[in-house]
């Protein structure tokens, strides 16, 4: 049996919509995507929504649209990712690398830790999509006057007491990448209730003008518009958006079936010695884009032995992610000593196959080789 880390769950409802757009006569900056936002923006109960290109560009333009740039530092975690900070990069501004705690999310010490008189904002990440303490991070942002710009990436369908993340700062910003709780294929989300905000991100995407696409074609002059500044083609296309409205339409029953997948996990993994579950006791705040265990010495075999032979079974797992500091460009200004939490989790953490789809005659299979090979 073959196991897959992950597979999208693509319907044929989905396969007909997108179908059926492409016989449309335009096919980006359209309806399409005002449907997507506006759906989008209600699930989330945000003021704005605004589709775009990937989830990096999301942190991006949320980013240079928060006036951060040179001379800047903004706050990330370690344990993420790289387009968290590579999109400060992308602004101008100098990322700075924060440990994480123990539900693998961004440590509230290591933050204070790192604050200095440039710093100008936190990119917390819903890591796996649990909710970061992202109520503490804002005392912190109060204090400090700083910007709050949330990575919802893995976190669609995550809310810390009925609030969905991605409302607590500026902008929450949701990737929509095949692996995401939903997909676009790629694609990406800005939410926010700041309409100085919304308007700025909206022409920004659009090359810096004052007027959609949309907007011009219903004009008798659709070339009258202003360049207000530089902007980007960081646009979502109709295509896209059509495969996202069609995926909102069932992602509660998507985000059923992962919560789901995961208990089934637990249930069978909680009591065996050498295994710890990662977050399994907030389901109330996590939407499960992954399940992710630690591998302890108590097991027997190492992580990544444990790995090879579950490879060999055709299961496929994977480690998320290499900590931010291991890479040659962050390692540059980042002492590995600074890190301690997320190297231990870089060396114990793996994660098991989880998709909506997933059935109990796969789990049961995942399950049986991992305790196979406990010593």
């Amino acid at each position: 049996m073959k196991i897959p880390l992950f597979l999208p769950w693509i319907t044929k409802d989905d396969i007909h919509t997108v179908s059926k757009t492409l016989k449309n006569p335009q096919l980006t900056d359209g309806s399409i995507l005002r449907k997507f936002e506006s759906k989008f923006a209600k699930i989330t109960n945000s003021k704005y929504a605004v589709g775009v290109s990937n989830g990096t560009e999301a942190l991006h333009l949320s980013l240079i649209s928060c006036d951060i740039g040179p001379g800047d530092e903004v706050i990330v975690p370690d344990f993420t990712f790289i387009a968290t900070a590579n999109a400060v990069v992308s602004s101008g501004a100098k990322p700075i690398l924060a440990d994480i705690d123990e539900s693998l999310n961004i440590s509230i010490d290591s933050i204070k830790k790192r604050i200095t008189s440039k710093t100008k904002a936190i990119i917390p990440v819903h890591f796996g999509g649990l909710s970061c303490n992202i109520r503490e991070i804002k005392k912190i942002a109060r204090k400090h006057n700083l910007k709050i710009i949330e990575d919802c990436a893995h976190a669609f369908g995550t809310f810390e007491n009925d609030k969905h993340v991605g409302t607590f700062g500026e902008s929450g910003c949701f990737s929509f990448y095949p692996t995401k709780n939903i997909t676009t294929i790629e694609g990406g989300m800005i939410i926010t209730d700041s309409k100085k905000l919304y308007t700025k991100i909206t022409s920004l995407r659009n090359h810096g003008l004052n007027r959609s696409l949309l907007d011009r074609n219903k004009s008798s002059f659709p070339w009258e518009y202003d360049v207000i500044s530089p902007g980007y083609n960081f646009r979502l296309d109709e295509v896209r958006s059509a495969l996202g409205v069609s995926q909102l339409s069932r992602y509660s029953v998507a985000r059923s079936k992962r919560v789901n997948a995961a208990k089934y996990y637990n249930s069978k993994l909680k009591n065996i010695s050498g295994i710890n579950i990662v977050n399994f006791e907030k389901t109330n705040l996590n939407s499960f884009h992954m399940y992710i265990v630690r591998i302890t010495k108590e097991f027997g075999i190492s992580r990544n032995l444990l790995h090879k032979k579950l490879f060999s079974k055709g299961i496929q797992t994977t480690m998320h992610y290499k900590p931010l500091h291991n890479f040659s460009y962050y390692s540059k200004s980042n002492k590995s000593n600074l890190f301690p939490n997320s190297s231990l989790a870089y060396s114990e953490c793996l994660t098991l196959p989880l998709f909506p789809t997933i059935t109990k005659k796969q789990q049961d299979y995942v399950i049986e080789n991992i305790l196979k090979y406990q010593k």
